[in-house]
């Protein structure tokens, strides 16, 4: 068989096996004949990552609990509290959700010339059913594929081992079709003789928990006020007759983590809750972060790594200092996605000027962070040109998502999405003009 004759075929099979509901609503992706190859030497790493990233929540958690208690200084829960409602602050802290941690794990890794960058964590990620349907798809022709055909299935039933709702806000409309995709899938799959209930996609807007149900929250915490049903599931909750999953845990999903853990005050926290070997590991994957407080620093103090003694010295920054990232942190519409993110150094002087003054007046109720920019490599990823028919080879950076399910006390990877955006595209997500594909794991790298 010709390599013209697998490529075909391959995409016969990928075509054909689309559910005709869609995955994602409303957003189209290129297609591949081709997973996307993973040294053994990066894989083994990913493996280990998981685990590495679930010590690191944890410690995060502990860290705001100590903060709360006066345990560690009060300007850390003040900080990742900032501009969240007090209801949900305090439901944050109850006793009985103390430990509780995201069942799912969900890094963007950027691939570099020397090795990868973690961009941010991701709590409620999507692309849990699209990577499933991906992994089952391509191995039906590629035995090699990351988590295999059923992993992700596995690793979200362990997330609802006995059926439950998967709430979904408006907001998140777009992940709907790959979340029934699952959901389907697992109903299919399923011995409802050992389980309570189907797996179901409900609205968040109108949901009314049932006792004994485990909820998926499929939605943003910022978003609860256009959620007018939620007063009964916290209460629910409280009551402990629903679980809830991922907690309700705000200060959890910020983007600030990445500068609290370069705080040099700090750093023996970090140092002694991850362990030496952990602690350097992260170092090497996470970018430099700082927040953008604007509390003025005493006369003979200076950030870190930037020289500067306040922040609108960084308004004043050259083009080429201003390779940094500006992200708002969390609690917004704007902390998810690519919404709140820009690139100083494609920035006009004034714009970039005038969003260090934006961060700085509305820090209190918004924080933004500042974050070294890594550029990613260059890789070279075939895809069917849906315009000429034909498969192209294309130059795009590539960003890697894998999939970690906490599973009975262990970090298991379930799969690794991949998204090859073209080489002039400075931010990588899901686009039409991005490869979307699994991963797999390959003697050689791709190239």
């Amino acid at each position: 068989m010709t390599r013209v004759q697998i490529q075909d075929d391959r995409l016969i099979a990928i075509r054909s096996a689309f559910p005709k509901e869609g995955l994602f609503a409303e957003k189209e992706w290129l297609r591949s004949p081709d997973a996307f190859p993973i040294d053994k030497k990066l894989l083994a790493d990913l493996e280990q990552l998981g685990h590495r990233l679930f010590v690191f929540q944890r410690a995060c958690n502990q860290l705001y609990h100590l903060s709360v208690k006066g345990k560690q200084p009060a300007w850390i829960a003040r900080y990742l509290d900032a501009g969240k409602p007090k209801e949900l602050i305090e439901f944050s802290r109850r006793k009985e959700i103390r430990d509780d941690l995201p069942r799912v794990i969900r890094p963007d890794l950027i691939l570099t010339e020397k090795g990868y960058v973690i961009a941010e964590i991701d709590s409620v990620p999507g692309g849990i059913g699209l990577t499933g349907w991906l992994n089952q798809t391509y191995s039906t022709f590629d035995s090699e594929i990351i988590g295999g055909a059923n992993g992700m299935l596995d690793g979200f039933r362990s997330v609802l081992p006995n059926g439950g709702d998967i709430a979904i806000s408006q907001e998140s409309a777009t992940y709907r079709p790959e979340m029934e995709w699952i959901a389907a899938r697992l109903n299919q799959t399923s011995n409802f003789k050992q389980q309570t209930s189907p797996w179901r996609v409900v609205p968040a807007e109108n949901y009314e928990p049932q006792d004994g149900q485990t909820v998926y929250r499929f939605f943003e915490l910022f978003d609860l006020p256009n959620i007018p049903a939620i007063a009964n599931t916290l209460r629910a909750k409280a009551e402990g007759r629903i679980t809830i999953r991922p907690p309700l845990k705000p200060y959890l999903e910020e983007k600030m983590w990445f500068a609290l853990f370069w705080m040099h005050p700090l750093r023996e926290y970090w140092r002694r809750e991850l362990g030496e070997k952990y602690f350097i590991k992260l170092q090497q994957a996470i970018p430099y972060s700082w927040l953008l407080d604007p509390t003025p620093l005493p006369q003979h103090a200076v950030i870190p790594r930037l020289e500067i003694q306040n922040w609108r010295e960084a308004a004043r920054f050259s083009q080429k200092d201003r390779e940094l990232l500006l992200k708002v942190s969390g609690f917004s519409p704007l902390g998810w996605g690519s919404r709140g993110i820009a690139l100083g150094s494609d920035l006009p002087h004034a714009e970039w000027e005038k969003r260090i003054e934006h961060a700085l007046a509305t820090f209190d109720s918004n924080p933004t962070i500042l974050q070294k920019f890594h550029k990613g490599a260059l890789f070279e990823h075939r895809y069917w040109d849906p315009d000429s028919g034909e498969i192209k080879p294309m130059k795009g950076r590539v960003r890697l998502c894998p999939y970690y399910f906490v599973e009975d006390h262990r970090v298991k990877l379930r799969g690794v999405l991949a998204t090859i955006a073209p080489a002039d595209k400075k931010f990588l997500h899901g686009m039409s003009e991005a490869i979307l594909a699994p991963s797999k794991m390959s003697e050689k790298k791709s190239t």
